[in-house]
């Protein structure tokens, strides 16, 4: 009996292996269609006269890009195969999910002194200093020493802090101070940026499965990739980039202005509960897509892509959301945001029951997730522009990063010390929890500002004016 339930149990997996292969295939194809067909459809609206044709500054936008760009690609190439290098090497969940916990602190460690660090150092070496740090980040991932992994969290951690502080603010004050274009082209420059870090991500994906899986050069191959493209941001930056500082404000000075404006405003309060509970939820969702897809054979690199495309297709509904056509609020959006993932938690708490999983669910639910964080993250840039003063929010960021990554480390801690199985449905409730908590927060800001004129889109263009290459 025992005998026969065993094979029963390997034909599934056997059987489940080939399915997950194929839908998650299919489910690429089928996102990647929807948001191409977003994008022409965008672009064919769009009305004439936008473009920007000023030389200089198609000229200055290309020299960012191309650092920016490569920056970005060698990040995400690494994404898709951390968790199963690690599994590779054969260390236990527990010890996965420490190395996860010292990335996750050293990012807020250092993220609290990058911007005194880059204004300090100077955003041109600071970005050099990226390109070092995160190659020697990728060039540990050779060693199956756990000490040795453990340092390339660490440097991940401070490459990171880098990556998001000193390429932007050497393109502010390029923009600004030594070209003297006009600050409102600033947002467009990103705007497009965070479109094509999407194409980037979706790309990426699809290299790590090409070295890692169909080359055959196993999980260790994207962090190699990525050496070449990190060597390349440094040598652009260095040759073809002018050095640029800013006037440095005390660090005490920054967090204490910061902490003013976090308990004077209820507004700022809530926004800050509530970017902690999502984006700790997040990460934790970052740490364990892999294991519950993995087992049935799910290819990494498809689904990393895949979940990309759905962040992609949540972006362009944002778009779609707060155009002229539609005239829906940034506020709607962030409440729907936090409803789709409080569901899809829910989802993943019965798809991932021990003896009973089923990898389809969790895909779906996952990728509801990635939707989720498409309509968020433009959310939540909207409301924190629009609710905290320029001068402080360098400073009520470093509030808001603390609590979200001592959520997420204390979730992964709890997952270090659980059941396998039961650890993996038990966190996903745990988090069902939490986004709930987020969900009444959400509540709580609307009330508060439903009669706030400042917090609604201005302009329902769709888009602001948008210089392009």
């Amino acid at each position: 009996m025992g005998c026969n339930r065993r094979r029963s149990a390997e034909a599934v997996v056997v059987v489940r292996g080939p399915v997950m292969l194929v839908t998650a295939y299919l489910v690429f194809v089928v996102l990647l269609a929807f948001c191409l067909g977003l994008e022409l459809s965008r672009c064919r609206a769009k009305p004439p006269g936008r473009v920007c044709s000023n030389p200089s500054f198609l000229r200055f936008q290309l020299d960012f890009y191309q650092v920016y760009f490569l920056a970005l690609a060698a990040d995400w190439l690494q994404a898709p195969y951390l968790y199963k290098l690690y599994q590779h090497y054969h260390f236990l969940e527990g010890q996965i999910a420490i190395l996860y916990v010292c990335g996750l602190a050293s990012t807020v460690l250092f993220g609290l002194v990058s911007s005194s660090l880059v204004d300090w150092l100077g955003r041109k070496k600071s970005c050099v200093l990226f390109s070092l740090t995160y190659s020697l980040c990728c060039l540990t991932k050779l060693s199956q020493d756990y000490f040795v992994l453990l340092v390339g969290r660490a440097l991940g951690g401070l490459s990171t802090a880098l990556l998001f502080s000193a390429f932007e603010a050497w393109y502010v004050h390029e923009h600004v101070e030594r070209h003297d274009f006009p600050a409102e082209w600033i947002p467009a420059t990103f705007a497009r940026a965070a479109f094509w870090n999407h194409v980037l991500a979706i790309a990426a994906g699809v290299a790590a499965e090409a070295v890692a899986c169909w080359m055959g050069l196993g999980p260790v191959a994207p962090f190699v990739a990525a050496i070449p493209l990190l060597a390349l941001t440094g040598a652009f930056a260095l040759y073809s980039w002018g050095e640029n500082y800013d006037r440095q404000r005390a660090f005490s000075r920054t967090c204490a202005g910061g902490l003013r404006c976090l308990l004077s405003d209820r507004r700022v309060l809530l926004l800050g509960t509530i970017q902690a509970l999502f984006e700790s939820v997040i990460y934790i969702f970052v740490f364990l897509w892999t294991p519950v897809l993995d087992p049935h054979g799910a290819p990494l690199g498809i689904v990393f892509s895949s979940f990309m495309a759905a962040s992609l297709l949540g972006s362009s509904l944002y778009r779609i959301a707060t155009s002229k056509r539609y005239h829906l609020q940034p506020m709607h959006l962030l409440s729907l945001a936090v409803l789709i993932v409080v569901f899809s938690l829910f989802m993943l708490t019965f798809s991932t029951s021990p003896g009973q999983e089923s990898p389809a669910e969790s895909f779906i639910a996952f990728l509801l997730i990635e939707l989720a964080c498409g309509l968020y993250f433009p959310s939540m840039s909207f409301l924190r522009r629009k609710v905290i003063p320029e001068t402080e929010q360098a400073g009520v960021l470093n509030w808001f990063r603390v609590p979200l990554h001592l959520l997420a480390c204390l979730g992964l801690l709890v997952l270090h010390d659980s059941d396998r199985k039961m650890g993996t449905q038990n966190m996903f409730s745990i988090c069902s929890a939490v986004m709930v908590m987020a969900l009444l927060a959400v509540v709580g800001l609307f009330t508060v500002v439903r009669h706030d004129a400042e917090l609604r889109v201005s302009s329902p263009t769709g888009e602001p004016y948008a210089p392009e290459l």
